[in-house]
Order: structure tokens, then sequence, then C-alpha cells
């Protein structure tokens, strides 16, 4: 009676004419393993044949293109018939004419692990393992493709799970030698003897040819990379603490990483000391360029984005396309052999800082700090589109621990979550809805909510096709509500899901939770609720001396914010509190945009128009939903304690909606603001502004002018809060182009810098939803502490720009009658017989 092999192996022996072949007709494994090997065929098209120990025989798939290490790189394998099990030591040639004919080299070999019932899997489409070869290791699945099958053909897919041993960008296949014989593809075709000896055997598989370092030759370096350190850990708080005594630096949106230098090699290791020196491998080179015998550097890789913010999300697609990377460094914890973590950190940071700078290779950033100012240093990073910031105590060592000597604040919430499960989504072409996610309590998953936005379209085929690999009935959560539960499907919770979100409701759940990416760097049972501690009171005497204005205490106000004119901060706080009635009567009550520079015009600024955590009570709020529908808290500015806060923040200019928050939809003005070519003269902007004017005027609307303190001029019409945003904006669209068309030699009404030369730019597009205008007496970020100047057309014609007043200028015009004082009584609505008027040409 035929063996079980001998039937699956019928399809084999049918296929092959053993006098002809050298391949093996059939045997039997001694080992105690389940063997698998890859097998390197080039036939009438190269490929790859993966096969695995099952049932007394080996399991088989010809991938077409390869195995890859990169987790997001699905490689096509087509099942084929079942073979031998002593086929997997088989290298050699197959005759031309038979089947297969072609060169076979053995590319890989070794044992595995199957991950639940193997018979299982293989009839469910789904087989998880886990491979210990000389090429291929740690976590792998094959996946069987749906609805693809072509008569007897299954195509499957080979995917590599994410784990230590996933390393997108590293070229597997560059490993091109024989694991039997050393040969290449060429060698064994022309029978040249083997360049290494055949294990024997039974003799476990020892991985080789993926160096756990990369390696150049270097004179005087010792032989030993540094040893791995325990990292040194942040403890979350709600504030940034004050005092000279903390160095303040950004917290990175990557992955930490501790580099190790010596003996001409580089490692990196992740905080839990993974070794992905083939991830980061493009910083390799940067790092051997240092001019050291050994190191020991605490850093984070990140990859920037498009506005050249470091971003995780970016920095997964870049793992994955081996786009560039780059490392801030922050600590350094050896030197040539020196222990430096008992020395204090300031002095680590000053050798660490000389190393970098030395080297020389943009790649590895040095971790500016900011020493001091903890509060308005974390204010100003959050705007910049940060994570967080990091104050470390200037005099500690570096220990290895979370003792509080590194305390962290973030911007936005954000932290990890263990995924348990999805739910369904309604949306043809979308595989899921939601994630639902949890953190672990006591060994147990307890559920926190579900994440439902931040998926591109590459997340959602990744995150589907692992979902379908680690499917599961049982719940893994402890605590899943019952409505959630009802439509719930689940997964294996062995994937980390890093989510920002706006916070967690009364019973910790998350809202408004935003995915950003997998953390393959994080163990499931590291992902604990983050709670956020108070940090220590400053000492006695660490505070700056401090100025009061409208309630709101100001501190440093001493220090210069306008090295030209020598502006105070005090001077700017005590500004706003007197023009503070002007301006908010055009300012108040509506969604603002701050630009804030806390540390001064010269220093790097940037705008801000949600409120922020741990915001001044003295700011006001507006809820709205964004253009994508999601709600967003803004600022807005409510009395004369609003600006003193905002200045309080480092506020240097306030940039206004055209709504007031109680009707947020409809615009109730109108702005052109007039922007000229630097070619284009003063005198020039003037004639446009009046030439608008009266385009205006000839339509019903009445027209106010405002000297912007840059080089162009406002030109503003108070409307009756009538039509929306839509049709405001199709008003001044048509009445821009109208103007443009009739000169079209002086004026543009478009974009384009290149159309814009030598011409005057009517600008529109500020009476858009969510578009903004500098706000009527704001200080301006330039030289001078120039202000956004209201003044009468009669006074505008004797301007020889728009740049000339200045906060004292502006403060002794408050004793002069008010040049905008009939604007409310001036307001007039926009209907649609106007729009149609502005948007018939000629």
């Amino acid at each position: 009676m035929a063996s079980r092999a001998d039937t699956l192996l019928k399809r084999y022996r049918e296929k092959r004419d053993f006098t002809r072949t050298a391949e093996p007709e059939g045997g039997s494994n001694t080992g105690e393993r389940l063997a698998f090997t890859v097998q390197k065929h080039d036939a009438r098209r190269l490929h790859y044949d993966f096969r695995i120990e099952w049932e007394g025989v080996l399991k088989s798939w010809a991938v077409t293109r390869g195995p890859s290490l990169d987790p997001a790189d699905k490689r096509l394998a087509v099942r084929v018939e079942d073979h031998p099990l002593d086929y997997g030591t088989f290298e050699g040639t197959i005759p031309a004419g038979e089947y297969g004919g072609g060169t076979v080299m053995l590319w890989d070999r070794g044992w595995w692990e199957p991950e639940g019932d193997p018979s299982e899997g293989l009839e469910r489409g789904n087989l998880k393992m886990r491979l210990h070869g000389e090429k291929m290791r740690g976590r792998w699945a094959l996946v069987r493709m749906k609805g693809r099958d072509r008569g007897s053909r299954e195509n499957w897919l080979l995917i590599k799970e994410r784990d230590e041993d996933a390393a997108p960008g590293e070229d597997l296949l560059a490993l091109d030698r024989s694991v039997k014989t050393g040969r290449s593809l060429d060698e064994i075709a022309k029978g040249s003897p083997a360049r290494k000896a055949a294990r024997p055997a039974g003799e476990a598989s020892e991985p080789v040819a993926r160096p756990k370092a990369s390696r150049r030759k270097a004179k005087g370096r010792p032989a030993e990379l540094p040893a791995f350190r325990p990292v040194q850990l942040a403890l979350l708080t709600d504030a940034a603490p004050e005092g000279d005594d903390w160095l303040h630096e950004v917290k990175y949106d990557g992955y930490r990483v501790e580099i190790a230098l010596g003996g001409g090699a580089v490692r990196f290791s992740t905080r839990n000391e993974q070794d992905w020196t083939t991830r980061f491998a493009s910083l390799t080179d940067a790092a051997l360029a240092l001019p050291c015998r050994s190191a020991l550097i605490d850093g984070e890789v990140v990859a920037f984005d498009a506005d050249g913010r470091a971003d995780f999300s970016t920095l997964q697609k870049a793992l994955g396309d081996k786009s560039p990377l780059s490392c801030f460094c922050f600590d350094l914890l050896e030197l040539d052999g020196n222990d430096l973590s008992g020395a204090p950190l300031v002095e680590r940071k000053a050798l660490l800082k000389a190393l970098l700078e030395a080297g020389g290779d943009g790649a590895l950033l040095y971790s500016e700090h900011v020493r001091g100012n903890g509060p308005s240093v974390f204010r100003g990073i959050c705007e910049a589109g940060q994570e967080g910031l990091v104050s470390k105590r200037a005099d500690a060592p570096y220990v290895g621990s979370r003792n509080g000597d590194w305390l962290k604040v973030k911007c936005t919430r954000r932290q990890e979550f263990v995924i348990g499960g999805w739910s369904p989504s309604a949306k043809p072409g979308r595989p899921f809805s939601s994630i639902l996610v949890g953190v672990m309590e006591e060994g147990r998953l307890v559920y926190r909510g579900r994440v439902g936005s931040g998926f591109d379209a590459e997340a959602l085929e990744d995150l589907a096709a692992r979902f379908r690999a680690s499917g599961t009935k049982a719940s893994p959560f402890a605590d899943l509500p019952r409505p959630v539960a009802r439509n719930a499907r689940f997964v294996r919770p062995n994937l980390v899901a890093e989510v920002d979100f706006a916070e967690l409701t009364a019973d910790r759940q998350v809202r408004h939770g935003v995915f950003k990416g997998l953390r393959a760097d994080k163990p499931v049972d590291d992902v604990v609720d983050e709670r956020a501690e108070r940090p220590a009171a400053p000492q006695a005497g660490s505070k700056a001396a401090s100025l009061v204005v409208s309630g709101v205490r100001i501190s440093h106000p001493d220090r210069v914010v306008y090295r030209a004119g020598a502006v105070t901060k005090g001077d700017l706080a005590r500004y706003y509190e007197r023009v503070a009635g002007r301006m908010l009567a055009h300012a108040g009550h509506r969604p603002l945009s701050l630009k804030r520079c806390p540390s001064g015009m010269a220093r790097p600024c940037f705008f801000q128009k949600h409120v922020g955590e741990g915001f001044p009570a003295e700011m006001g709020t507006v809820d709205l939903l964004e253009h994508d529908g999601e709600p967003a808290r803004y600022m807005t500015l409510l009395d004369p304690s609003s600006l003193a806060a905002a200045v309080q923040m480092g506020a240097l200019e306030f940039h206004i909606w055209g709504s007031r928050n109680e009707a947020v939809e409809i615009p109730d003005r109108l702005v052109f603001d007039l922007d000229p070519d630097p070619s284009v003269g003063f005198a020039a902007v003037r004639d446009a502004a009046e030439l608008v004017r009266g385009a205006l005027e000839a339509l019903g609307l009445n027209a106010f002018a405002m000297v912007t303190g840059g080089k162009g001029i406002h030109v503003v019409a108070p409307l009756a809060p009538t039509a929306d945003f839509e049709d405001v904006a199709r008003f001044a669209k048509g009445l821009a182009g109208r103007i443009a068309a009739s000169d079209p030699d002086h004026f543009v009404a478009t974009m384009s810098k290149a159309k814009r030369r030598g011409r005057i730019f009517i600008d529109w597009l500020r009476n858009e939803r969510g578009q903004t205008a500098v706000a009527p007496y704001s200080t301006r970020a330039r030289d001078g502490a120039p202000v956004a100047t209201p003044v009468s057309w009669t006074e505008l014609a004797d301007l020889h720009g728009a740049n000339g007043f200045g906060p004292g200028d502006v403060l002794d015009r408050l004793a002069e009658p008010d040049p905008w004082a009939g604007f409310e009584k001036a307001r007039a609505p926009i209907d649609r017989a106007m729009i149609e008027a502005v948007e018939r040409r000629g």
C-alpha cells in the first residue's frame, strides 16, 4: 500500500525521467526538525523554489522574484507539486528538454517552526512560520490569494513578518552564492568544484552572509564594538519644567537608536537591543566617518516630510523605498574607550557636538538644545509641528533608567496601542473602517477604543493582509463593550500601532485617533497606559522677573524681541494693552492664527491656529470643522487679556478669518491684498488701491485702506453677513480677474511667480474659507516692528511705503480720529447679481 508521501509525490515523479535527470526520486528525512530549503532555479525564467517539509514531502512554491526582507514587499509564490525530502539537498543541472531544465543552486537551507497547525494553515490559505536558515530567518507567512487561480495553479504571497529580522531596503538576493558549495549559478552550470565543504547532514545551520554590523578596515581602532547599554528614558509630564538647570530638546518622531562604533564597524541597536544595522545601512558611512577609535552615541533616526519635519509615517516609507535617513544625536556615552556616562549632560553634549562637526556628514545631526524657559520653548516647538519636548537636567549623568532626569511633554497626545481587531467598512474597496486598540494591564489586553483615520491606501492594504494572516475568532480583549464586539473582527494581538489622539475620555477611550504607523521596535508587553506626572516645582529664585499686563504675567519682559529699535517683550505687551480697543473691534471674536517667535524676531518663527495643550486660560477658543470634516479648536481674541496672553506665548503677528465666531460660515469682511513684485514702486500700489476702491464702490460696496507693514496695501470692504464663503470668494475672484484682464501689463490675479514679474498680484484668495489676513494694528515679524495700520484714503495718497508705522507711531495716532470710524455703518451685502456682474468679462 502506497504511503502518504508516495501519494503526494505521484505528480512529481510523473513529470521526470530519472534515467536522464540527477534529481532525487524520493527519500526520507532522518532529522528531528522540519527542514526548509530554497533553490535558485535558472530555467525558462529565473525564480526561487521555496520548500518546507510537511507530511513526509517538501511542500513547494515558485517565488518568481525571490524572497524579500521588506514586510511591505509581498512576493508572488506559485504553488507547485510536492517534492521528495531528499530534493532539499539537490544542486546541479537538469538536462535541457526535461521538466524544469536548467541550473539549480541550493540558495538557502535550515529548519522551520510552524505557528499553528500547518495542515489547517495550508487548507485555510494562511500558513505562518519561523525560519532558521542561513539567509532567511525570523517570522514569515504564506498567504493564498483569492479569486486569482488559473486552472489548477494556486497563487500565494510570500511575506516577511515585521520582527527583528525584517530589513526594508536590504537586498537579500544580492547574497547569490550556494550555501552548500559556495558556487555561483554559472559555476554550477560549468561543473566547477565546490568553494566550501558541504555541511554534514543533520548539522544545524548557522546564519551567514548577513553581518550584524557593516565593517570597514581602519587603522588603530579597537577590535570590539562598545557593548549595548540600557537607554535613558523620559518620564511623561504635563508641563515643561522652568529654570536654567534644564536643557530642552525637540522630541523627535522616529526610531530611538544606539550607535556603536569600533574596529571599523558600526552597529545600530534599538532601545530594546534589537540589531537594526541593515535597516539603517544608509547611515553607516556617516557613522564610520566620525574621527574616533570608538564611540557609543544615543540618538533618533528620522525621515523628513515635504515640510521639512521629522515624520514617523515618512520614516516607515523611507525604510521601504531606500529614501534618505537622518539621525539626530543627543548624547555621547563613550568615546575612544572612555566611559562618559558619569559626566554632566552638558559636557557630554559638548563633546558630541565637536565629534559630529568634525565628521562632516549631514546624515548625523547634532540635537540642539535651549537652556531654560521650558514652557515658552514647549509652546514654540508645538506650533512648529514637532511631536513634543524632552527636558533634561544639565548636570545629570546617564544612568539608563526612567529616573526623572529626563522629562517629556507631548504637543499632541500620542502613544502606542496594541491592535486586537478591526471593524468592517461599508465603503467599496475599503477593507476596514477602523482598528480596535488596547493596552496591556497585568498581562491582559484592555480596550482603549477605535482608530478610524490616518490610513492611506498603502496602509490599508498592508494592514488588511496582516489581519487576514492573523485572524482569530476569540476576542483578545479582556473587556470589550458588547456593542463594539457585535460587529468586530479579531486578530492575534501581535501588532503595535502608534496613534495620535485628541484625548482619552472619562472611561479612557481614545477620541479622534489618527493612525501613524506600526512600531516594529516595540514589544507588545511594553505597551501600557502613559500617565503624565507634574514636574518638580522650580527652586526659589529660578524664575526671571515678570510684569503683569491686562492681568497676565509676562515673563522675561526685558527680553529684546525686535533688535532694531530694541523693542522688548514688555514693550510689546504694553502696546497691545493700549491699542486693544481699536484692534479688537476688527480682530476680536474671530478664528485666529498667530505667528509666534518665542525667542524674538531674529530666531525661527512659526504659525499656529489650533489651541495647544497648556494654553493660557485668557486665550479664547472656538470650535469649528476643518475642510475634511474633522472638528478643530481654534484660538480667538476675547479681550485685552487675550492679547497679553498671546504676547506671553511669543506672538508677533495676528491673522484673522473673514468671519466672526457666532456666524463662522458667513464672512463679514472682504479683503484684497495688493502684493507688488519687488520691481514695482509703492506709488503704483497706491494707484492700484484706488482702482480696487473704485471698482468696489461701483458695485455698491464701501472700501477702507490699510498699509500692511510689509510692502503692500489691503483694501477691505465691510460686508453685511449674508453670503457664504463660496459666494464671497467667487465675487472676489471675479473682480480681481476683471481688473487684471483690463490691464494685464500691470496686474495679475493668479499666484504664478512668473506671471507676477513686474506686476501687482491682486490676492483675492484670502477670502476663501480657512484663509486669513493680517489683523489691523498687528505688529509684523519684520525688522523695526512695523505695524499693519489702518489709514484714511486721503492719508494713503501721501504715504511712501507700507511699513512706515511702528508701535510708537500707532500709539500716537490713538489721540487722532479713527480712520476706520465708519466701518460698522458701511456694511453692505454681496448678492447674486453682483457675482454675475464681476464674472462677466469685458
